[in-house]
């Protein structure tokens, strides 16, 4: 496996990205199946086509203001336009990059860091405008999922856990 790769659950028309918010911005856009107010789109938003890095990162849908776990399917489309434009988080301090691009080390079923990287997009400005108004198809609250999927990582049932996982593979690029 490459150091950095992404992966992601996708097929010829969409990508599969995870979020995670409070009830408060989570509970609207599920209802209206986009993001509506709360949620403010152009301000810097982070996209991970990784369930275990969400999960690592929202503590299984259990920190708060990450209590809602959300799988957003975008236009592969949009998701290569915004891989275009990437900049890696850490370069030009200073300047805005609508997409910035950051590289954090991809999780086991026990959060446990693994040698390989994971991919995050953060999105604002005009890529997170087009995220909202253009590229997202559907949104589903898969907070149960990571529930559990953690309840049988509890159990030490890691077949049955990693049964559940959505099917991420090598995401190609041209």
């Amino acid at each position: 496996m490459e150091h950095r790769q992404i992966r992601a659950d996708y097929d010829d028309r969409h990508v599969t990205v995870y979020q995670a918010y409070s009830a408060a911005i989570a509970r609207p856009a599920l209802a209206a199946g986009r993001f509506v107010p709360p949620f403010k789109p152009g301000r810097m938003t982070w996209v991970k086509p990784s369930f275990l890095w969400m999960m690592y990162r929202s503590g299984w849908g259990a920190k708060p203001d990450q209590e809602c776990v959300l799988a957003v399917r975008i236009t592969r489309s949009g998701f290569d336009w915004a891989l275009d434009r990437a900049v890696p988080s850490d370069a030009g301090v200073g300047s805005r990059p609508d997409v910035r691009v950051q590289w954090d080390p991809e999780r086991d079923l026990h959060l446990s860091p693994l040698p390989h990287r994971s991919l995050q997009l953060g999105l604002a400005g005009e890529a997170s405008r087009r995220y909202v108004e253009e590229w997202t198809g559907s949104i589903t609250d898969v907070t149960p999922l990571a529930h559990e999927v953690r309840a049988l990582v509890r159990a030490g049932d890691l077949d049955a856990a990693r049964a559940l996982l959505p099917p991420e593979r090598p995401y190609p690029r041209a």
